[in-house]
Formats: structure tokens, C-alpha cells, sequence
């Protein structure tokens, strides 16, 4: 067998496996309807018998394999099993009562394991519960794989500069398994560390208990699903908000973040730089859209202050969630909020957008190069957390830059083809891409869903939603006819 074939074969053994942990993940749900006499729980039984027989069929067909990963393989499992996870995810929400199109059920569902958080459903506070749960738990399981994605394999790949955070637990190529799993299991403790804390906290605050594990699988995973047409608001609570604001900032951070915090203490906070840069964008987004709040809006300070504290947490980590209709501050907060979106949180975490780490490159090359102009004589270094860049490495994020704004054209203008207004147009892909949830125009903004978005819209929004989260090169390089060449 050729390498590549020996690629494909690698590939198709671990969607075999991820499918058979899909199935085994919508006995939850099923169990869930079942015990509360609902009729959905067949959608689940039998696509839970679909996704264990394909996924054993091709686990068993290509097990035995080599058990080191290259960059070739690398690519491929990452965008084919997002596309095919999202693909057998989305049959319980087709199956079952709510007669949902499939070009719904599969918006729906890569809406919630690309961690997006946008939305095609309405009547959520009288839903099923082993649906709602089921929208919850994909974006819980999207989170994580993210998470492993963004520390295991895009350093590796060398995508978009991430190779800055290739060490000796993110190098996996041609390393043995053991190390990788050492690596996934310390993420997930921490992941699942968080989503109990999270949950505790949502239910102490005076959230019922089914509702609280809802957001908090939402909230950790910065996805945005609520049980709730209204959201966040729907609870009109102060001590559920400063929850939210609080895990959603933390799922914002890099998970292993919390590993290096727990062994360093103090000092690895001050060496992750992007956490501190993180920390102070959103506190200074906060006192400036409060200041906006009080003096445009003229709401009452304390009201402004908790209204922009949670809606600007939420928009920056792009999870989604909403207190308010805050598309209706005015110009200034849709423009901070675009902007707040596109930024989003930092490397190795759940948050969407082109990452922190990227601008602080970007502004460091920058730096580097107007120095430069100055001095053309002197040997100027680019540095980040105290280690000289390389200029690969600076090409490599300007390269995502530039790919990443021609991608946010390209789709807003194929919006735009299919009916919705420039606003409306650029904020839905911008939304997508940033895997932000709702969008700041007059369709799928924060006070309503995607419903009535045509169906050629929702496959260019579903296709930004990936590229987003797949960090575009990922899913570019794919269609390069070198790529497919023994």
C-alpha cells in the first residue's frame, strides 16, 4: 500500500472510533426522552445503531495500523471528521418530532460541534429534554476535540503560525501514542474540571439543575446553547451572570493553561502572555462599552456595567449567549462588538476567532518592520513570551491574516447572492467564522435565529462555520492537487 493510502486507511480507523464515541454519547439523550416518556428517544436508538455499525465497520476494517500520525494524515482526520461527526450528529434532530429539513439538522448540528452556537430551532423552553440535552452534549464533545485539535495536531501542521506552541507534548509526529494520550487525558480532566465547577455554580446560583448542566456544557465550551429562547436573559440574575462571565473567560483560556498554573503557580500566568493581553482586552472592552452604555443609551451605571460586562464577555469569547438585544445599542457597539468577535480568545482554547497570540504576532512583525525603515542596519528580532519568532513563523500568521479576510469576502458576497443585506451579510459569515453564534444585523442577530435564512445561505454560513473552526488552511491545503499525489 502506498503512504497515502496507508494515510487514508489511518483516517478512516479514527472516524471509525469517533463515530462509535457518538453513538455511545446519544445513549445519554435517548435514555433521557425514554425516562420522560418521550417519543424522540427512537431518533436516537436508531441513529445510535447507525453510527455503531458504519463506525465498527471501518474501525475493524482499518485497525492494526502504524500508530504515528504524519502532517499528510494530519489534515485529513482533521476536516474529514468534523464533516462526517456533524454529518451522523445531526440524524436524531432529522429522525426525530421536530420535522426539521436536513440541510436544519445539519446547520444545527456543525453549528454545535464547530462550537458556534447559531441557531435554526425556536420553542426551546417547551423542547424535549433529550433534545435540548443532545445540542448541549455536541457542543460539550466539540469543545474538547477542539481543545485537542488546536495543542496536537495545528502546531504540527504548522497552521497559521501555531507552530509557537509545538513542544514536547504537542509534537506528535512521530511520537508513540502513549504520549499523545497522556497529552488528551490531561485536557480532558481540565475540560471536565471546569464543566462541573461550572455546572455547581449555575445550579448554586439558583438555576434548576437540568438547565445548569445545559450551560454549563455551553458555557465551558464557549457554544452558546441555551435551553432558552431568550438565553441568558430568560433568568434575569445577577449571580447566573457573574457565573457565566466567569467560566466563559475561563474557557476562553488555554486548558493547559490550567495545568502549568496548578505545577507553576503565579508564574505561569505571567509567562502565558496571550492570557494577560486576553484579560486586558476584555476589561477594557467592558469599561468602554459601559461608558458607551451610560452615556448613549443612558442606562444607569450599575445596569450598564452588568448588561456590557456579560454581553461583551460573551461576544469576545465568542460563545453567544445574550442577556439583551444588544444589536440595538447603536453603531459604536456593533462596531466594537464586529470587532470584538473577529478577535476572539486565546490558542489551545474552546473560544473561536483568529486568536490572540495572531495579533500580538502581527503587531510585533509590524513593530519590527517601521524599526526597521529606521535602522536598516541593525538586527531586529520579532519576540513573543520571551523567545525570538522566526520569520516563518510571522509569514505563516500573515498568511492567515490575509486568507482569513479574502474568505470573509469572498462568503459575505455569496451571502449577499442569496438575498440578505450587506450588515446582515458580513456579520452572519463573520459570526461563522469567528464561530460566534448570533450575528449583529437585522437577520440572526441576538433577539432571533437562523430560521428564516434561505437554504443556500445556511451551506455557505455551515462552510464558514467550518473553515472557522478548522482554521481555513486546514481545509484549504485539501484542495491542492499535490496534496492527493503519491
Amino acid at each position: 500500500m502506498t503512504p497515502f493510502g496507508s494515510a487514508v486507511r489511518f483516517v478512516l480507523f479514527v472516524n471509525g472510533l469517533l463515530l462509535l464515541v457518538l453513538a455511545t454519547a446519544m445513549v445519554v439523550p435517548m435514555l433521557v426522552d425514554l425516562g420522560m416518556a418521550n417519543a424522540d428517544w427512537w431518533a436516537f436508538a436508531g441513529s445510535a445503531g447507525v453510527c455503531s455499525f458504519i463506525g465498527a465497520a471501518l474501525a475493524l476494517s482499518c485497525r492494526g495500523l502504524s500508530d504515528r500520525l504524519n502532517a499528510r494524515a494530519g489534515y485529513l482526520l482533521t476536516v474529514s471528521a468534523w464533516v462526517l461527526v456533524s454529518l451522523f450528529g445531526s440524524l436524531p434532530l432529522y429522525f426525530s418530532s421536530l420535522g426539521l429539513t436536513f440541510t436544519d439538522a445539519y446547520f444545527e448540528t456543525m453549528s454545535a460541534l464547530t462550537t458556534t452556537g447559531s441557531t435554526v430551532l425556536s420553542g426551546l423552553d417547551d423542547m424535549a429534554p433529550g433534545l435540548l440535552l443532545w445540542r448541549s452534549l455536541m457542543q460539550w464533545i466539540g469543545g474538547v476535540g477542539i481543545v485537542v485539535m488546536a495543542m496536537m495536531l495545528l502546531p504540527m501542521l504548522r497552521v497559521g503560525g501555531m507552530q509557537l506552541f509545538r513542544t514536547e507534548s504537542s509534537d506528535i509526529s512521530g511520537k508513540p501514542v502513549a504520549r499523545v494520550v497522556h497529552m488528551a487525558a490531561l485536557t480532558v480532566m481540565v475540560y471536565v474540571g471546569l464543566s462541573v465547577l461550572c455546572a455547581i455554580g449555575y445550579d448554586l446560583a439558583g438555576m434548576g439543575s437540568f438547565d445548569a448542566i445545559n450551560h454549563a456544557m455551553a458555557t465551558i465550551a464557549t457554544g452558546g446553547y441555551s435551553t432558552k429562547d431568550a438565553s441568558m436573559g430568560y433568568f434575569n440574575s445577577v449571580p447566573i451572570e457573574i457565573v457565566g462571565i466567569v467560566f466563559m473567560a475561563a474557557g476562553a483560556l488555554p486548558l493547559i493553561f490550567y495545568a502549568h498554573l496548578f505545577t507553576k503557580g503565579s508564574r505561569a500566568f505571567f509567562q502565558e502572555r496571550q492570557v494577560v493581553v486576553f484579560l486586558g482586552v476584555l476589561t477594557g472592552a467592558v469599561l468602554l462599552m459601559t461608558a458607551w452604555n451610560v452615556d448613549a443609551n443612558h442606562m444607569p451605571l450599575w445596569h450598564a456595567l452588568r448588561v456590557s460586562a456579560f454581553n461583551v464577555t460573551s461576544v469576545l469569547t465568542d460563545t453567544g449567549f445574550a442577556t439583551t438585544d444588544f444589536g440595538a445599542w447603536g453603531s459604536f457597539a456593533t462596531g466594537l462588538f464586529f470587532m470584538l468577535m473577529i478577535i476572539g480568545g486565546c490558542a489551545g482554547s474552546t473560544a473561536g476567532g483568529i486568536k490572540i497570540f495572531r495579533w500580538q504576532i502581527l503587531w510585533g512583525g509590524l513593530v519590527r518592520q517601521l524599526r526597521q525603515m529606521v535602522r536598516p542596519n541593525q538586527i531586529l528580532l520579532t519576540r513573543y513570551a520571551g523567545h525570538a519568532v522566526d520569520d516563518q513563523t510571522i509569514l505563516g500568521v500573515r498568511n492567515f491574516f490575509f486568507i482569513y479576510m479574502m474568505t470573509l469576502l469572498v462568503l459575505s458576497v455569496a451571502v449577499m447572492a442569496t438575498g440578505p443585506d450587506f450588515l446582515s451579510a458580513i456579520t452572519l459569515v463573520a459570526q461563522g467564522m469567528a464561530n460566534a453564534g448570533p450575528g449583529l444585523g437585522t437577520l440572526g442577530g441576538p433577539s432571533g435565529n437562523f430560521e428564516a435564512l434561505s437554504d443556500p445561505t445556511k451551506w455557505v454560513l455551515i462552510g464558514a462555520m467550518l473553515l472557522g473552526r478548522l482554521e481555513l488552511m486546514t481545509v484549504y491545503v485539501l484542495f491542492i492537487a499535490e496534496y492527493w499525489r503519491d
